[in-house]
Formats: structure tokens, C-alpha cells, sequence
């Protein structure tokens, strides 16, 4: 049974992962018409069991646009000519977010504005008034 493996203790069994292959767009000469050079990867994260469910959730919230309403993750590359390569990049790049995935976002901090900037945002309004009120009629008094 292979495995791709994210980190030493995290991997995706190689039968959820599947590939079908097109015509890629772009130059290539004669041979683009002969050649599906491009990999499509379809994976159903729904059905992965070996990710921590957190890392799944947080993979769906991140990947939304790229999962369809079957809960499947679509990853495509048609970035070298050759259909090897290209499926090297698809699982390159699904590596890449799961381990992106794999850490918690931070939690943002709320702060308050300093009293400093507090008080230059108001004379910014004050002056921005003051230049409003020359233009009006009347203001020659």
C-alpha cells in the first residue's frame, strides 16, 4: 500500500488519490494535439480517515473554492509538458496545503488605538471641516 507522505507521523493512502489526464492548454508544437500532458487530481476528503479531523475542517475551510459539492478536492497542473511531472506538481501542491492546514490560525489580539493617534485623527477631522466650511457662501464674514 503506498502512501504519500505530508510529515513523518501524517500521510494520504495513494487509492483516495485519483488522476485523470487532458490536453493541456498553451505552446508544444506539433505533439499538444497528440499528448494529455495535463493531471487533474481528485481527492474525497470526506472519505480521508487519516487526517485529524481539525486538519480536515481547517483544509475545507481554506480550499473551499477548489472542493466541489461532493466534498472533493480538484487540483490540476499543466505546468511542464509531460504528464509525469505534472502529477508530481498536483501532489506537490496538495502537500503543500495540508501543511498549511496543519496549523492553527493565530488568534488575532483586539488592541485600542493610542491616545496619539486618537488625537491626530481628530485634528485630521477638524482641519478637513475647517477647509469644508471656507468653501461654503457666507464664509467671507
Amino acid at each position: 500500500m503506498a502512501r504519500m507522505e505530508i510529515t513523518a507521523t501524517l500521510t494520504v493512502p495513494d487509492e483516495e488519490l485519483q488522476f485523470s489526464y487532458a490536453r493541456s492548454g498553451g505552446p508544444g508544437g506539433q505533439n499538444v494535439n497528440k499528448v494529455a500532458s495535463k493531471a487533474v487530481l481528485h481527492w474525497p476528503i470526506v472519505a480521508n480517515t487519516t487526517l485529524p479531523p481539525e486538519v480536515r475542517d481547517r483544509l475545507r475551510a481554506r480550499q473551499a473554492n477548489r472542493i466541489t459539492a461532493e466534498g472533493e478536492l480538484v487540483l490540476q497542473s499543466q505546468r511542464y509538458r509531460d504528464q509525469g511531472r505534472n502529477v508530481e506538481d498536483c501532489l506537490a501542491k496538495l502537500r503543500e496545503m495540508i501543511l498549511q492546514a496543519l496549523h492553527p490560525p493565530k488568534p488575532r489580539k483586539a488592541t485600542r488605538p493610542s491616545r496619539g493617534s486618537r488625537e491626530r485623527r481628530l485634528a485630521a477631522k477638524r482641519q478637513q471641516s475647517h477647509r469644508k466650511a471656507q468653501r461654503r457662501k457666507g464664509a467671507e464674514d
